[in-house]
């Protein structure tokens, strides 16, 4: 094989030069690996050792979708590390695709800065009631008509079955064939893409599902010096890691690259264990700068560590990835609104938590946690606010409660408008879960289908000890049953109806408001003034950008409430309330403040703009 005829990328991948199929596989475990083409292109061919565990092959592409294995020395076959598809599921065998054969339609069009992102996140299997990523395509309009301005895929990797959340993958590089696999998923970034929506994908690099996980038969790519809620911990720092790193990263330049995403959600770092002098998220984020020069691919990192390395630049010792999600934004406003105390919730609950979320970002930074029974957290008060995602909901803090039930399940709608307010004219990037945009209460319940008796046991039980802490009352459901996941489905059609149609209907404004005034999108440091009214269980917030000045006041309080202490002066006019419909004083453009003092009913929040300087 001559070196231009050498693969560069991991997997089968079209050869240019020759037009070939070229096989690249890392097994430092094997002495011999052979490549087995299956019918009607039956043919095996034994694979060329190359330095540091590497081994490769070419052969003519016999057209159509070729399948293969690899056969190990023990004369097992196994699919592909690599695979970039699983038509068969995650014990069948990989196959060839020709991502050139695709026709990209979406460029040229203006698509938003991260900074600008409205994101949706969705499960493909849950959004719609077929479960496919065509499915989803149809759906592209509602989410136009919403405002949405990113969409973000919760893991596709092929996993089990066809029902998981998606954390269970084990083929990294392959797209969920039951979903649609990866033409589907082209097609759907492609249409997102037309309809100005960005696209970002949920990316799981701190484990493995246990189904199906054949990594460990060809190299080190687990350790057993770390471990993890999921076992022996990936390998990003032992004898080995650097092709463990490399395979991790040419994943993530994949989904940029071949599938045209515009951004990554990386699952729980906190699971990432690394003590090399580069962290492996270091390297990641540099890596995808170098090789994704035509347009940005953003990075954004999902952590319990309240850690501000993860986004400091690398010049302050930071990994440099472009935003984080912000849980704690969520826990200080779920308590406010709910009461709930036990768990990790025990650690929030005051108002002046939610100043700070609002204010700094992270509310620990380095304060005694009793949840944790130590100290936790840095500050983010020096990074840009537009870097902190933020959320009333998300599919971890419905779908990890012990029914899933979603807030509309047990708060009424003004507890509901009040939440959707605090995330979409925060100084951050706001996310919102499916279905919280009109208020679904079907449950969002964690769902597998595997195929091992014994692993759904597992998985049972877990799920029971998982929720020891919290107390919750009822019964858990089965993770196995096709039920829960059918449970799971949202109904975007009930938009029409009664106070769904009220839930969305101000959703809609509110994303308009903050699409269309200057000083309510993402904002950078400085220009954000947060001031509690703890006795009156109240927070007012005013931003500004240039000129521009915006104002609102939020009630966390059962009984009305006047608030006369530390208005800004000027006129100002209102522009939104929560409660609309409850008198003539609530509509928009009525100038009720500030004249020194503002009435808020039970859980309203008011929103105004500076008209004129006193």
């Amino acid at each position: 094989m001559s070196q231009s005829n050498t693969p560069r990328e991991l997997g089968a991948n079209i050869l240019e030069d020759s037009g070939d199929i070229g096989f690249l596989v890392w097994a430092p475990n094997r002495k011999k690996v052979s490549l087995e083409l299956l019918p009607p292109n039956a043919k095996k061919v034994e694979m060329e050792r190359l330095g540091r565990g590497y081994f490769r092959a070419s052969v003519p592409d016999p057209g159509g979708e070729a399948e293969y294995f690899y056969v190990i020395d023990d004369g097992a076959r196994r699919p592909d590390p690599a695979s970039r598809h699983q038509p068969r599921g995650v014990h069948g065998p990989s196959a060839v695709v020709r991502h050139g054969a695709f026709r990209w339609e979406d460029g040229g069009y203006e698509l938003p800065r991260m900074e600008d992102y409205i994101t949706y996140e969705l499960h493909v299997g849950a959004f719609t009631s077929e479960g496919t990523f065509e499915a989803a395509i149809l759906r592209i309009p509602y989410l136009k008509e919403l405002g949405i301005t990113a969409v973000e895929l919760m893991p596709v990797a092929q996993f089990p079955g066809s029902r998981n959340w998606g954390y269970d993958g084990v083929h990294p590089f392959a797209v969920q064939d039951t979903y649609g696999g990866p033409q589907g998923l082209k097609r759907l970034v492609n249409e997102l893409h037309r309809n100005g929506i960005a696209a970002i994908l949920d990316v799981v690099y701190n484990h493995l599902g246990p189904e199906g996980n054949y990594l460990w038969d060809y190299g080190p790519y687990f350790t057993s010096r770390y471990h993890s809620p999921w076992g022996d911990a990936i390998n990003f720092d032992g004898p080995g890691s650097s092709e463990v790193r490399r395979f991790f990263i040419e994943n993530a330049c994949y989904w940029f690259d071949r599938f045209h995403f515009d951004a990554l959600r990386i699952d729980a770092i906190h699971g990432i264990i690394d003590m090399s002098a580069k962290h492996f998220l270091a390297e990641l984020k540099e890596t995808v700068q170098e090789t994704i020069k035509d347009r940005p691919a953003y990075v954004i990192a999902e952590s319990d560590l309240n850690d501000v390395r993860a986004i400091n630049p690398p010049a302050r010792g930071g990994y440099g990835l472009d935003g984080q999600w912000n849980d704690d934004f969520h826990h200080a406003l779920h308590t406010l609104l709910t009461g709930e105390d036990l768990g990790y919730y025990m650690d929030f609950g005051s108002l002046g938590q939610m100043a700070k979320a609002l204010r700094e970002g992270f509310v620990y930074t380095w304060e005694y946690s009793k949840y944790r029974e130590r100290m936790h957290g840095s500050s983010t008060a020096e990074r840009p606010p537009s870097q902190l995602v933020v959320f009333s909901q998300n599919h971890d803090q419905v779908g990890n409660r012990m029914l899933g039930d979603r807030l509309a399940a047990s708060l009424p709608p003004e507890k509901l408008r009040l939440a959707a307010a605090m995330v979409l004219l925060s100084p951050n990037l706001p996310l919102l879960f499916m279905g919280e945009e009109y208020g679904e209460k079907a449950p969002f319940q964690y769902f597998v289908s595997h195929t091992d008796p014994g692993l759904v046991e597992a998985v049972r039980k877990g799920r029971r000890e998982e929720f020891s802490k919290f107390l919750w009352q009822g019964e858990l459901p089965d993770p196995q049953s096709e039920e829960t996941f059918n449970r799971s489905k949202i109904d975007p059609e009930i938009r029409h109806e009664g106070s769904h149609k009220e839930i969305f209907e101000f959703y809609k404004a509110l994303i308009a408001l903050r699409k269309g005034h200057p000083a309510l999108g993402a904002a950078e440091c400085g220009q954000t003034e947060v001031t509690e009214h703890t006795a009156q269980r109240a927070i007012v917030v005013r931003r500004w950008k240039g000129e521009a000045q915006a104002l609102f006041a939020a009630s966390f309080n059962e009984e009305p409430i006047m608030l006369r202490d530390g208005l800004p002066g000027g006129k100002w006019r209102r522009l939104l309330s929560s409660l609309p419909g409850k008198g003539a004083d609530r509509k928009a453009g009525v100038s009720d403040i500030i004249d020194g003092e503002i009435r808020l009913d039970p859980f309203e929040l008011r929103l105004y703009e500076l008209t004129g300087n006193e």
